[in-house]
């Protein structure tokens, strides 16, 4: 299907007839200056335009011709003793499908044979690559990232379906986590049991670190240490996912290690995900990200107010910014690719300066296509709900006892993956959320 991504990226650039896009693909990565190799994983932008998954190649799309020059690598027997089968010509022919192959060393001949008014480069490393090649090229750096970043963001019926996969067996992974986690276990353990089930079934690569925090740790939004021992009470967070094909999951579950909430926990479990099917419910073609946001935070406000941890009047709590002491990040962001993929922010639109709403990853109108994530939260941080029981404008909202009280306490985020369509949503995330249904799975 990486034909139908080359042919979109193309139709932009119609009105260029002697121009060529060049992209150098991912090297293999080493651990300062060892020989211990990183896992494999192709530049996002390389791979959505080509398919190709393998180190050390490069292409050249020649924008009058559409035509695709694939470059690879020329290993000799060297390699192959360390390295394993050394493909020929023919089979990267055969697997890939280029319109042209030709050898790493080509890529000067190719461009001079071409004679390109400008080469269009993702950035200025690649842009002083071609330079180097040969001075006299017309090098530009904003137009395809522009392009790719329009091409990327909505999504094509082939790449739905590589999301559907990689969040068919996240589904999997997280309920063998829940049912399996048990009080006294350490956060590496639940990581473990994760990542066993993806590679069980075939998803090797996972899209990013993955938090596993237990207890206070669910409070930091980004943990990755994951090796500290849980507690009977405490409550559990998991934020992971593998991709397929490339593509990534990415959801969030907070649970009770011992499978069971208490009255506390629920009552802030359920101020989440209230917001959160809210939201959801209100996903469709249209909206925009900043008001989805600030919905979240309000509901949350709420039930905070219903919980006696915030006082006063929710406008005026919404208007002070309490609900940022609370909720820090942003609603969610793009997925594909990458995570936190392409396309969040257009040109000319700006993060508006605003607690907690100044870190959210996209900014503009939804558009059938789109995926996104939706992750409300609420987190008990000593770093920020201190200073503002000492901060008088902030403390009158706050009621000072249920916050100290809850110090120390974590966090609870839940997150799932949305399709936007053109007349709503598809939720991709299955895993249970009510807390009858977490309760009653950790109970088989």
């Amino acid at each position: 299907m990486h034909h139908l991504h080359r042919e979109k990226l193309f139709s932009l650039f119609d009105d260029d007839q002697n121009g060529v896009v060049f992209i150098q693909g991912a090297e293999t990565m080493y651990r300062y200056k060892t020989d211990y190799e990183f896992p494999f994983r192709q530049e996002s932008n390389f791979w959505y335009l080509t398919g190709v998954n393998e180190a050390d190649c490069a292409l050249v799309l020649d924008l009058k011709k559409e035509e695709y020059h694939l470059f690879v690598p020329e290993r000799d027997a060297q390699y192959a003793v360390w390295h394993g089968f050394v493909k020929t010509k023919e089979q990267y022919q055969e697997e890939y499908q280029p319109d042209h192959l030709h050898y790493q060393n080509d890529i000067l001949h190719i461009l001079n044979e071409l004679s390109p008014e400008t080469v269009y480069c993702l950035n200025d490393e690649q842009a002083e690559y071609i330079e180097d090649l040969n001075r006299g090229f017309n090098v530009e750096t904003e137009a395809l990232v522009d392009a790719l970043t329009y091409c990327r963001v909505i999504k094509t019926d082939w790449e739905l379906e590589q999301m559907r996969e990689a969040c068919r067996v996240n589904d999997l992974a997280y309920e063998a986590v829940m049912k399996n986690f048990k009080p006294g276990m350490y956060e590496y353990e639940a990581k473990a049991i994760f990542t066993k089930v993806q590679m069980e079934n075939g998803l090797l690569q996972d899209a990013y670190n993955g938090i596993f925090g237990t207890g206070n740790n669910a409070s930091v939004l980004h943990y990755v240490e994951n090796n500290s021992q849980s507690k009977d009470g405490d409550l559990f967070l998991m934020d992971a996912g593998f991709e397929c094909n490339g593509y990534a999951a990415d959801y969030t579950r907070t649970f009770p290690v011992n499978g069971t909430f208490t009255e506390t926990q629920a009552g802030i479990y359920q101020a989440v995900l209230d917001a959160q099917n809210k939201v959801i419910d209100a996903i469709k073609p249209g909206v925009k990200m900043e008001d989805l946001h600030m919905m979240a935070a309000r509901a949350m406000m709420e039930g905070l107010k219903k919980l006696d941890v915030v006082r006063g009047d929710i406008d005026e709590i919404m208007e002070k910014d309490i609900f940022a002491l609370f909720f820090p990040h942003g609603l969610g962001h793009f997925l594909g690719l990458d995570t936190h993929d392409v396309g969040g922010y257009p040109k000319g639109v700006d993060r508006i300066d605003r607690p907690g709403i100044k870190f959210l990853r996209a900014r503009r109108e939804l558009l059938p296509g789109m995926v996104i994530t939706i992750e409300p939260g609420i987190y008990f941080v000593p770093a920020v709900l201190e200073p503002a029981l000492d901060n008088a404008e902030q403390n009158k909202y706050l009621n000072p006892d249920k916050v100290r009280s809850l110090i120390g306490f974590g966090g609870v985020r839940i997150e799932d993956n949305i399709v936007v369509t053109e007349d709503g949503h598809e939720n991709l995330t299955s895993v249970v959320k009510e807390i009858k249904d977490i309760e009653a799975l950790m109970a088989d």
